[in-house]
Protein backbone atom coordinates (compact mmCIF):
# COMPACT_ATOMS: atom_id res chain seq x y z
CA UNK A 1 0.00 0.00 0.00
CA UNK A 2 1.25 3.49 -0.19
CA UNK A 3 1.34 6.21 2.34
CA UNK A 4 -2.34 7.57 1.42
CA UNK A 5 -3.84 3.72 1.41
CA UNK A 6 -1.99 2.95 4.90
CA UNK A 7 -3.42 6.10 6.37
CA UNK A 8 -7.20 4.85 5.26
CA UNK A 9 -6.21 1.43 6.51
CA UNK A 10 -5.14 2.90 10.08
CA UNK A 11 -7.78 5.63 10.02
CA UNK A 12 -10.31 2.38 9.62
CA UNK A 13 -8.97 0.57 12.35
CA UNK A 14 -9.03 3.94 14.69
CA UNK A 15 -12.96 3.88 14.20
CA UNK A 16 -13.22 0.49 14.96
CA UNK A 17 -11.51 1.09 18.30
CA UNK A 18 -13.63 -0.49 20.70
CA UNK A 19 -13.40 -3.25 23.27
CA UNK A 20 -16.05 -6.21 24.65
CA UNK A 21 -15.11 -6.44 27.98
CA UNK A 22 -11.38 -6.71 28.22
CA UNK A 23 -11.02 -8.93 24.50
CA UNK A 24 -8.14 -8.26 22.08
CA UNK A 25 -9.19 -11.29 20.10
CA UNK A 26 -9.08 -8.50 17.10
CA UNK A 27 -5.21 -8.88 17.40
CA UNK A 28 -5.01 -12.40 17.40
CA UNK A 29 -1.75 -13.09 15.27
CA UNK A 30 -0.93 -9.69 15.15
CA UNK A 31 -0.01 -8.50 18.33
CA UNK A 32 2.30 -10.82 20.72
CA UNK A 33 2.43 -10.25 24.16
CA UNK A 34 4.11 -11.54 27.07
CA UNK A 35 1.24 -12.05 29.60
CA UNK A 36 1.59 -15.61 29.50
CA UNK A 37 5.38 -15.76 30.38
CA UNK A 38 5.23 -14.14 33.62
CA UNK A 39 6.82 -15.50 36.32
CA UNK A 40 3.73 -16.34 38.49
CA UNK A 41 -0.21 -17.10 36.92
CA UNK A 42 -2.52 -15.39 38.89
CA UNK A 43 -5.25 -17.85 38.35
CA UNK A 44 -3.05 -20.09 40.12
CA UNK A 45 -1.92 -18.00 42.51
CA UNK A 46 -5.77 -17.12 43.40
CA UNK A 47 -6.63 -20.90 42.99
CA UNK A 48 -3.59 -21.74 46.04
CA UNK A 49 -5.71 -19.19 48.45
CA UNK A 50 -9.12 -19.71 47.53
CA UNK A 51 -11.82 -21.91 49.22
CA UNK A 52 -15.02 -22.32 47.96
CA UNK A 53 -16.58 -21.34 51.39
CA UNK A 54 -14.85 -17.81 50.90
CA UNK A 55 -16.71 -15.01 50.61
CA UNK A 56 -14.73 -13.51 47.14
CA UNK A 57 -15.46 -9.95 45.67
CA UNK A 58 -13.55 -9.24 42.18
CA UNK A 59 -12.74 -5.40 41.69
CA UNK A 60 -13.36 -3.67 38.66
CA UNK A 61 -14.06 -7.22 36.70
CA UNK A 62 -13.91 -5.67 33.40
CA UNK A 63 -16.63 -8.07 31.64
CA UNK A 64 -16.08 -10.56 33.99
CA UNK A 65 -14.54 -13.53 32.01
CA UNK A 66 -11.46 -13.87 34.32
CA UNK A 67 -13.88 -13.66 37.38
CA UNK A 68 -16.28 -16.62 35.70
CA UNK A 69 -13.20 -19.07 34.97
CA UNK A 70 -12.44 -19.19 38.70
CA UNK A 71 -15.24 -21.58 38.99
CA UNK A 72 -15.89 -19.83 42.44
CA UNK A 73 -19.90 -20.44 43.79
CA UNK A 74 -21.96 -17.36 42.06
CA UNK A 75 -23.94 -16.92 45.60
CA UNK A 76 -20.54 -15.78 47.52
CA UNK A 77 -19.50 -13.59 44.50
CA UNK A 78 -19.60 -10.43 44.62
CA UNK A 79 -17.65 -7.84 41.58
CA UNK A 80 -17.44 -4.21 40.92
CA UNK A 81 -16.61 -2.60 37.41
CA UNK A 82 -16.76 1.55 36.33
CA UNK A 83 -16.05 1.59 32.95
CA UNK A 84 -19.94 2.26 31.51
CA UNK A 85 -19.56 -0.18 28.50
CA UNK A 86 -18.54 -2.77 30.88
CA UNK A 87 -20.89 -1.97 33.72
CA UNK A 88 -23.68 -3.18 31.15
CA UNK A 89 -22.37 -5.81 29.96
CA UNK A 90 -22.04 -7.16 33.35
CA UNK A 91 -25.53 -6.23 34.21
CA UNK A 92 -26.47 -8.92 31.65
CA UNK A 93 -23.98 -11.43 32.52
CA UNK A 94 -22.82 -11.61 35.99
CA UNK A 95 -26.21 -10.47 37.62
CA UNK A 96 -28.19 -13.30 35.84
CA UNK A 97 -26.11 -16.09 37.55
CA UNK A 98 -26.72 -14.79 40.75
CA UNK A 99 -23.50 -12.57 41.37
CA UNK A 100 -23.62 -9.23 43.27
CA UNK A 101 -22.83 -6.70 41.14
CA UNK A 102 -21.81 -3.14 41.61
CA UNK A 103 -20.78 -0.21 40.03
CA UNK A 104 -17.85 1.47 41.52
CA UNK A 105 -15.94 4.19 40.35
CA UNK A 106 -15.09 5.63 44.05
CA UNK A 107 -12.65 3.16 45.36
CA UNK A 108 -12.42 4.85 48.86
CA UNK A 109 -16.08 4.20 49.35
CA UNK A 110 -16.72 0.50 48.21
CA UNK A 111 -20.99 0.20 48.80
CA UNK A 112 -19.94 -3.03 51.06
CA UNK A 113 -20.22 -3.59 54.77
CA UNK A 114 -16.91 -3.96 57.31
CA UNK A 115 -15.66 -7.63 57.13
CA UNK A 116 -17.25 -8.88 54.43
CA UNK A 117 -14.66 -10.76 52.26
CA UNK A 118 -12.25 -13.29 52.77
CA UNK A 119 -10.57 -13.10 49.40
CA UNK A 120 -10.39 -9.86 47.63
CA UNK A 121 -9.00 -10.11 43.99
CA UNK A 122 -8.17 -7.20 41.07
CA UNK A 123 -6.51 -7.76 37.86
CA UNK A 124 -5.10 -5.02 36.17
CA UNK A 125 -7.60 -2.72 38.27
CA UNK A 126 -7.67 0.36 40.99
CA UNK A 127 -7.83 -0.26 44.75
CA UNK A 128 -8.12 1.39 47.89
CA UNK A 129 -5.73 0.10 50.59
CA UNK A 130 -7.52 1.52 53.55
CA UNK A 131 -10.86 0.42 52.31
CA UNK A 132 -9.81 -3.05 51.25
CA UNK A 133 -8.64 -3.16 54.96
CA UNK A 134 -12.07 -2.54 56.05
CA UNK A 135 -14.27 -4.80 54.01
CA UNK A 136 -11.85 -7.73 54.11
CA UNK A 137 -12.44 -10.59 57.18
CA UNK A 138 -9.51 -10.10 59.99
CA UNK A 139 -7.17 -12.19 58.38
CA UNK A 140 -8.60 -11.96 54.81
CA UNK A 141 -6.22 -12.12 51.42
CA UNK A 142 -5.95 -9.25 48.77
CA UNK A 143 -4.66 -10.36 45.76
CA UNK A 144 -3.60 -8.30 42.57
CA UNK A 145 -1.70 -8.42 39.14
CA UNK A 146 -1.40 -5.10 38.21
CA UNK A 147 -0.40 -3.38 34.76
CA UNK A 148 3.11 -1.36 35.94
CA UNK A 149 3.80 2.54 35.44
CA UNK A 150 5.86 1.42 32.61
CA UNK A 151 3.80 -0.97 30.53
CA UNK A 152 4.07 -0.21 26.91
CA UNK A 153 6.55 2.66 27.56
CA UNK A 154 8.79 2.27 24.46
CA UNK A 155 5.82 2.05 22.34
CA UNK A 156 3.90 5.44 24.04
CA UNK A 157 7.11 7.19 23.32
CA UNK A 158 7.81 6.01 20.31
CA UNK A 159 4.44 7.59 18.90
CA UNK A 160 4.04 10.27 21.47
CA UNK A 161 7.70 11.28 22.43
CA UNK A 162 5.92 13.56 25.10
CA UNK A 163 3.81 11.68 26.59
CA UNK A 164 4.00 11.88 30.78
CA UNK A 165 4.08 7.94 32.48
CA UNK A 166 0.23 8.68 33.49
CA UNK A 167 0.61 6.42 36.96
CA UNK A 168 4.06 6.87 38.23
CA UNK A 169 3.50 5.94 41.48
CA UNK A 170 1.90 2.58 40.00
CA UNK A 171 4.94 0.25 40.78
CA UNK A 172 5.74 -2.94 43.45
CA UNK A 173 7.62 -1.01 45.83
CA UNK A 174 5.18 1.84 46.18
CA UNK A 175 2.06 -0.39 46.11
CA UNK A 176 3.61 -2.86 48.44
CA UNK A 177 4.33 0.30 51.16
CA UNK A 178 0.69 1.47 50.69
CA UNK A 179 -0.47 -1.63 51.75
CA UNK A 180 1.85 -2.17 54.44
CA UNK A 181 0.89 1.25 55.61
CA UNK A 182 -2.68 0.45 55.72
CA UNK A 183 -2.05 -2.49 57.71
CA UNK A 184 -1.56 -5.60 56.06
CA UNK A 185 1.12 -7.82 55.89
CA UNK A 186 2.85 -8.75 52.07
CA UNK A 187 2.96 -12.31 52.00
CA UNK A 188 4.03 -12.49 48.33
CA UNK A 189 5.10 -10.22 45.47
CA UNK A 190 7.21 -10.14 42.26
CA UNK A 191 7.76 -8.26 39.18
CA UNK A 192 8.36 -8.49 35.90
CA UNK A 193 8.87 -6.93 32.38
CA UNK A 194 7.79 -9.11 29.01
CA UNK A 195 7.98 -8.35 25.20
CA UNK A 196 5.05 -6.95 23.40
CA UNK A 197 5.39 -6.95 19.53
CA UNK A 198 3.17 -5.87 16.76
CA UNK A 199 3.70 -7.28 12.80
CA UNK A 200 1.82 -4.49 11.58
CA UNK A 201 0.91 -1.20 12.09
CA UNK A 202 -2.72 -1.05 11.93
CA UNK A 203 -2.82 -3.46 14.90
CA UNK A 204 -0.73 -0.94 16.79
CA UNK A 205 -3.53 1.95 16.23
CA UNK A 206 -6.20 -0.33 17.37
CA UNK A 207 -4.50 -0.81 20.50
CA UNK A 208 -3.38 2.63 21.02
CA UNK A 209 -6.84 3.91 20.59
CA UNK A 210 -8.33 1.47 23.19
CA UNK A 211 -5.99 1.79 25.84
CA UNK A 212 -5.77 5.90 25.85
CA UNK A 213 -4.75 6.44 29.71
CA UNK A 214 -1.53 4.90 28.41
CA UNK A 215 -1.55 6.43 24.96
CA UNK A 216 -2.56 9.91 25.92
CA UNK A 217 -4.26 12.11 22.67
CA UNK A 218 -2.95 9.24 20.34
CA UNK A 219 -4.80 9.80 16.74
CA UNK A 220 -3.77 8.81 13.60
CA UNK A 221 -3.62 12.54 11.92
CA UNK A 222 -1.69 13.95 15.32
CA UNK A 223 1.29 10.68 15.40
CA UNK A 224 0.45 10.38 11.25
CA UNK A 225 4.88 10.67 10.78
CA UNK A 226 5.39 8.23 13.84
CA UNK A 227 3.27 5.47 12.24
CA UNK A 228 5.10 6.15 9.27
CA UNK A 229 8.43 5.44 11.18
CA UNK A 230 6.59 2.38 12.52
CA UNK A 231 5.84 0.97 9.37
CA UNK A 232 9.46 1.32 8.23
CA UNK A 233 10.88 -1.04 11.43
CA UNK A 234 8.03 -3.30 10.87
CA UNK A 235 8.83 -3.41 7.07
CA UNK A 236 12.91 -3.91 7.83
CA UNK A 237 12.04 -6.07 11.08
CA UNK A 238 9.20 -8.10 10.87
CA UNK A 239 7.53 -6.32 13.83
CA UNK A 240 7.60 -3.44 16.20
CA UNK A 241 8.61 -3.78 20.38
CA UNK A 242 8.25 -2.66 23.44
CA UNK A 243 7.50 -3.98 26.60
CA UNK A 244 5.19 -4.61 29.33
CA UNK A 245 4.92 -4.49 32.93
CA UNK A 246 3.82 -6.81 35.52
CA UNK A 247 3.48 -7.05 39.23
CA UNK A 248 1.98 -9.33 41.81
CA UNK A 249 1.33 -8.51 45.38
CA UNK A 250 -0.24 -11.46 47.86
CA UNK A 251 -1.23 -9.47 51.02
CA UNK A 252 -3.41 -10.64 54.02
CA UNK A 253 -5.33 -8.30 56.34
CA UNK A 254 -3.27 -8.75 60.32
Amino acid sequence: MNAAELKEHWLAEERSAQIHGWDFSRLDGRMISGDDDLPWSFPERIAHYRKDSFRLLDIDTGGGEFLLALGHPHELTSATEGYPPNVELCRQTLTALGIDFREVTDYANMPFADESFDLIINRHGSFDAGELYRILKPNGLFLTQQVGSLNDRELVEFLLPDAPIPFPENDLSQQTALLANAGFSIIEQDEAFRPISFTDVGALVWFAKVIPWEFIDFSVEKCYDRLLAAEKVIRENGHIDGRIHRFYIAAQKR
